[in-house]
């Protein structure tokens, strides 16, 4: 499954709809959360795999609590949200309240739910990139290329498809295939030159794109 097929299939439908009613965010903008968010947490994944301790850390991780079924089960979302925030204040570290920062400013979403709404979100993507790591049988060694292929495939896949706002914000967010890693820093690399340089974006860009969609 590629990362688009998450973004736009019956998972992330129905995620979407429990976090709508949990929080009155509107279905679609969790939606176009989901697909900033997504990935931005697997560049940081990919980041830290390079070290090969956090390599092996987010490999047991993986098969021990995140094997896809979050995919085919959403009603583990709501039962898993306590455990979202971990993984976000692990994945992110001490960028975790930049990045809430960045992303309320830019989606619109208030700064009391970014946080909430994205530890929801947090173990499917997990769930994912566990369902993968499963199918391509990837070891800690391998979790880099995995990663990095994931992002690759999703931009391509969304520079080929016709135009739609989902296939937009990833192919704002991915650029250059996913590799675009400057500064090693995937948040200066996200949020720093698609969402957050600055506020030339608002006129185009992903940020046009999201103010479309958030109605800003």
């Amino acid at each position: 499954m590629s990362l688009i097929d998450l973004l736009t299939g019956n998972t992330s439908n129905q995620v979407a709809v429990q976090a709508e009613n949990k929080f009155g965010i509107s279905k679609n903008q969790i939606i176009a959360l989901l697909a900033v968010a997504a990935p931005l947490i697997i560049s940081y994944l990919r980041n830290k795999s390079q070290d090969s301790k956090e390599a092996e850390a987010l490999n047991n991780a993986l098969d021990k609590d995140h094997n896809g079924s979050i995919l085919d089960d959403a009603s583990q979302v709501e039962a898993r949200h306590a455990e979202g925030g971990s993984i976000l204040s692990h994945i992110f570290g001490n960028d975790k309240q930049n990045v809430e920062n960045q992303l309320s400013q830019n989606t619109g979403i208030s700064i009391d739910k970014i946080g909430p709404v994205l530890a929801m979100l947090a173990p499917v993507i997990m769930g994912y990139i566990g369902k993968e790591k499963q199918q391509n049988n990837v070891g800690a060694g391998g979790l880099g290329d995995l990663l990095g292929g994931i992002l690759g495939n999703a931009s391509n896949q969304a520079q080929a498809q016709q135009s739609s706002p989902l296939n937009d914000i990833l192919g704002s967010v991915l650029g250059g295939g996913g590799q675009a890693q400057s500064s090693g820093n995937p948040l200066n690399d996200i949020l720093g030159s698609v969402l957050g340089g600055g506020q030339k974006q608002q006129q185009g860009g992903l940020g046009g794109i999201l103010g479309s969609i958030f109605g800003k």
